[in-house]
């Protein structure tokens, strides 16, 4: 039996497989495991958008990326330390991101003829060299699968098809021993999720055990490793993905102002399960409703915000564009809505389940007229919760329409969350207009806050507040409909004031020693990437400042002095340079764009490496 432990302070693992071969939920086990163990992590998973892609093609290829480690991490990694390969698709897919000298765990059974010929391989790449400079578990995961089932007499029972579809499992026992994972989850997890099939349990449970057992007992793999917990804030934690983050978020905000949610949604990747997370909340008093169309949708989250609820809805920038007529009737009315838009890749259908940053210019400007709206973006998958929060603030206490950009990346990817205490929630207590507020005891329904510029939200059937509704411009306090142009005029420039006079915090500066001459300045998920790349200059030593944005309209009120102490501004986006154009229109700063579109988050490496030829350049 192995004994020998060694400690390591991170890894990262890459399982890859077909779509149908379990790699997401083999991922998210190993992951939650991690996080109960106490280890910051972060994750990517990566599949395909094709609901079953061709078996063994590289366009059926389904991955997961867990990023663990004993201190604070801010991505899932550039490169896999471990990559283990389900099939040859899987290998070949991933291969290129395995550094030298990484370990690579390989299910021989799927090495035949036919499944190489389907990615183009005439040569096995197990047999002919081109793995040499990896070290090589070469193990026929899919048998030891079989041989563990039919000692219970498991494979008879299911059939052999049907017993090989626990090699996931065996795949995850077989991790778990080699990093030190605890199991008993899994094992609790296995035997809750096939309840109703137990036979299927019976499989998968037998299966994770056998693959601990062979780490354990075989000489192939001589050494197991630990990776130690880190060392969080004191506090309770959940591992997280960003969607169910936000969920919570727009429910603890609905709960904070004291207002029923109700989501208007139709179905789209990657927002989904922002639907399905908040359909599970119907005891907090959370109403969904799966609409037959985007227009439908937001025009009932719309209705509803007129009804007094919390009007929320929730799409990705194909719907975002289908809203986009009443997200300006809901500017005109002046009600507040929360528009969250899961960014993914584009234009049209696009890459339906990868990540990209490109729908910022459509939340500002993707409306007919002039209709201001608030924009704030998450940072990270936790920061979802808070963003979600600042989301309906504003929208409840500015009586306007808001987007929260998030993206597939922060979506589906997961992290660490501490759970708050509710008293650290800010209060978001709504008054509802009761009684007329007019100097003859009429009703105003456009006489404004001369704080907020906020109109009175007046809930329907409330004796006396009865007035207009409708998308034809209004007339400034009574609301009636008007085609006077002064008073288009005057309505259009207080709801851009009303917009621009929203209260935001300072930039989020990181500036350390104060003397840097470069800035590189982000919003939404390059948080993670911009942050490990900084570190990685500030440790060559190279005075790097940061700055993130959650607030992209309005800006910080500060933002124009930050720009102004450096002498070169550095925007990375995932789109062609969307934030970097505002930046450069507005502050007249010569801001430099990094820009990707792969539909993949940014490498850290290859972050530091262009800035580090913006340094070199200076």
């Amino acid at each position: 039996m192995n004994s020998e432990t060694k400690v390591l302070d991170r890894v990262v693992i890459r399982i890859a497989g077909d779509s149908g071969d379990g790699m997401q939920l083999t991922g998210d086990r190993f992951t939650q495991e991690s996080a109960a163990f106490g280890n910051d992590l972060a994750t990517l998973p990566n599949f395909p958008a094709e609901i079953r892609a061709p078996a063994g093609t590289a366009a059926g290829v389904s991955s997961f990326q867990v990023h663990f480690a004993d201190h604070d991490i801010l991505t899932p990694g550039d490169r896999p330390d471990v990559l283990v390969a389900m099939n040859p698709a899987a290998l070949m897919a991933n291969l290129a991101d395995l550094p030298a000298g990484g370990t690579l765990i390989v299910d021989t059974h799927e090495f035949t003829d036919r499944t190489l010929a389907k990615v183009g391989q005439a040569t096995n790449p197990l047999t002919d060299g081109r793995l040499e400079h990896f070290t090589v578990h070469a193990v026929n995961l899919t048998q030891l699968t079989l041989d563990a089932l039919a000692a219970g007499e498991l494979s008879s029972r299911l059939g052999r098809k049907e017993a090989s579809r626990s090699k996931n499992m065996f795949a995850l026992g077989l991790l778990s021993w080699m990093y030190s994972r605890p199991t008993q989850g899994t094992l609790d997890f296995l035997a809750e999720r096939f309840a109703g099939k137990p036979e299927i349990a019976e499989a998968n449970i037998a299966a994770f055990r056998a693959g601990w057992n062979y780490g354990e007992t075989t000489e192939a793999f001589g050494v197991a490793y630990e990776v130690k917990p880190a060392a969080l804030p004191p506090g309770t934690y959940r591992n997280i993905t960003g969607n169910a983050a936000l969920a919570r978020g727009l429910v603890a905000g609905a709960w904070r102002a004291r207002l029923p949610l109700f989501l208007g949604a139709y179905p789209i990747t990657p927002a989904s399960d922002v639907l399905h997370e908040l359909s599970k909340q119907q005891r907090l008093g959370v109403k969904t409703f799966q609409a037959e169309d985007e227009i439908a949708a937001v025009g009932a989250a719309l209705g509803a915000a007129f009804g007094g609820a919390l009007g929320v809805t929730v799409s990705s920038g194909p719907g975002i564009a289908l809203k986009s007529e009443t997200i300006g009737l809901a500017v005109s009315l002046e009600l507040p809505l929360v528009i969250v838009d899961v960014q993914r890749g584009g234009p049209s259908t696009g890459l339906p389940t990868k990540t990209e940053q490109s729908d910022l210019l459509q939340a500002l400007y993707g409306r007919n007229g002039e209709a201001p709206v608030p924009v704030v973006a998450p940072r990270s998958p936790a920061d979802c919760f808070d963003a979600a929060i600042e989301a309906v603030r504003i929208a409840t206490r500015y009586r306007t329409p808001v987007f929260l950009l998030s993206d597939g990346y922060l979506a589906n990817g997961s992290e660490p969350w501490r759970v708050p205490d509710l008293a650290e929630l800010p209060d978001l207590a709504v008054e509802f207009a009761t009684t007329p507020n007019g100097p003859d005891g009429s009703f105003l329904p456009y006489l404004r806050d001369p704080e907020t510029l906020a109109r009175p939200w007046a809930v329907p059937g409330t004796p006396g507040l009865e007035h207009r509704i409708g998308g034809i411009e209004k007339a400034d306090r009574t609301g009636e409909i008007s085609y006077d142009p002064d008073n288009h005029d005057h309505m259009v420039r207080t709801r851009q004031a009303k917009v621009d006079g929203v209260a935001v915090g300072p930039t989020d500066l990181d500036d350390p020693t104060g003397d840097a001459s470069l800035l590189v300045l982000g919003w939404g998920s390059t948080y993670g990437p911009i942050g490990a790349a900084v570190r990685r200059l500030r440790r060559a030593g190279h005075a790097v400042a940061q700055a993130h944005l959650r607030h992209l309209n309005p800006f910080p009120a500060d933002l124009g002095e930050v720009l102004a102490r450096y002498q070169r501004v550095v925007v990375p986006e995932m789109n062609l340079g969307q934030l970097a154009g505002l930046i450069r229109s507005r502050y007249l700063v010569d801001a430099l764009s990094i820009t990707q579109v792969r539909g993949l988050p940014f490498r850290a490496a290859d972050l530091a490496e262009a800035l580090q030829g913006v340094i070199t350049d200076d």
